[in-house]
């Protein structure tokens, strides 16, 4: 039986990550924006708080149960920043260039390039539910300033995995998928569901 859940989100890699985790589990992915659902606000300042924010959002909406996650990357050297803001680290409009751009000039005066992307994931049945399933995922790595490979997305150029001697976006998306912060978070997610 496949079950339809809404993801709340309208970017386009991480539809296409989720689908491609959630398709042999019998799960059908569409995402908030072909269903005409304006993106949430996302006003807070924990990654849970607005991951939660958006899945009650597109789940009212939507009549459907819905999938959120609300991810970035962090870099300890930074205090932790971009976080929650990765999205919109240079301001408005997004551009993944202008943040990656911004992001490879603060850390040059710092010799700790490490940085990390995290993920949590919300999944709720209903808009109302009052036991939402909450998932998390961490993937180490370090910031390079030259970027490297036309994969993936957001920092993957710049971010880079020392055990795999590639940064993110020179990964398949089977390899990716395997080792990432929402792979991780995903594969918890199915666990509890289990």
């Amino acid at each position: 039986m496949t079950q339809t859940l809404v993801l709340a989100s309208n970017n386009s890699g991480k539809l296409a990550e989720f689908a491609q985790l959630l398709a042999p589990l019998g799960f059908h992915l569409k995402s908030q924006g072909d269903l005409n659902i304006p993106e949430a606000e996302e006003p807070f300042g924990t990654f849970v708080e607005n991951a939660l924010a958006k899945a009650r959002h597109a789940s009212q909406l939507s009549g459907l149960a819905a999938l959120a996650d609300d991810s970035g990357i962090c870099v300890p050297a930074l205090g932790g920043a971009p976080g929650v803001q990765s999205a919109r680290y240079a301001g408005e409009p997004r551009s993944d260039a202008a943040n990656n751009a911004k992001l490879v000039r603060e850390i040059a005066q710092y010799n700790d390039k490490s940085a990390y992307y995290y993920c949590v994931l919300v999944m709720v049945r209903h808009a109302a539910d009052p036991q939402p399933i909450i998932a998390d995922g961490v993937w180490h790595g370090s910031l390079i300033e030259q970027p490297r490979g036309q994969g993936g997305f957001g920092y993957d150029p710049h971010f880079f995995l020392p055990r795999l001697g590639k940064t993110a976006a020179e990964l398949s998306a089977e390899e990716k998928n395997s080792v990432s912060h929402r792979g991780q978070a995903l594969r918890a997610l199915i666990n509890k569901l289990a």
